[in-house]
């Protein structure tokens, strides 16, 4: 899986691999892929000893969006052990962001 670079990698990078594979056990129930794979989880960042993670969804009406969000949230305060908020990115989600690996003929949304 391609790794995603956050803000923590350069200012916390002890944190970044149990970040990793703390957030990869999260997936979208609907794809099937966690929100790693598909390249959800944007910025992880950490200021004024809060954490600060930003976060976009396949479509805005994602009927497991607010599960998800909450469970990224809850997971990063739990490694961190730092209150952790979270932002919902303005960024549009596209196949581009997923795992490189997952890009093949079975993806059901590509042509």
């Amino acid at each position: 899986m391609t790794n995603p670079q956050w803000d923590i990698d350069t200012t916390h990078p002890q944190f970044h691999d149990a970040l990793i594979e703390n957030l990869a056990g999260i997936t979208d129930p609907e794809l099937g892929y966690s929100i790693l794979e598909l390249g959800l989880v944007r910025n992880i960042s950490i200021e004024n000893e809060t954490a600060h993670v930003v976060m976009i969804l396949t479509t805005p009406f994602c009927p497991y969006g607010p599960h998800m969000l909450e469970s990224t949230r809850a997971k990063v305060e739990q490694v961190l052990g730092l209150k952790t908020e979270l932002e919902y990115g303005q960024e549009t989600w596209t196949p581009a962001l997923m795992d490189k690996d997952l890009m093949d003929e079975e993806w059901g949304l590509l042509p």
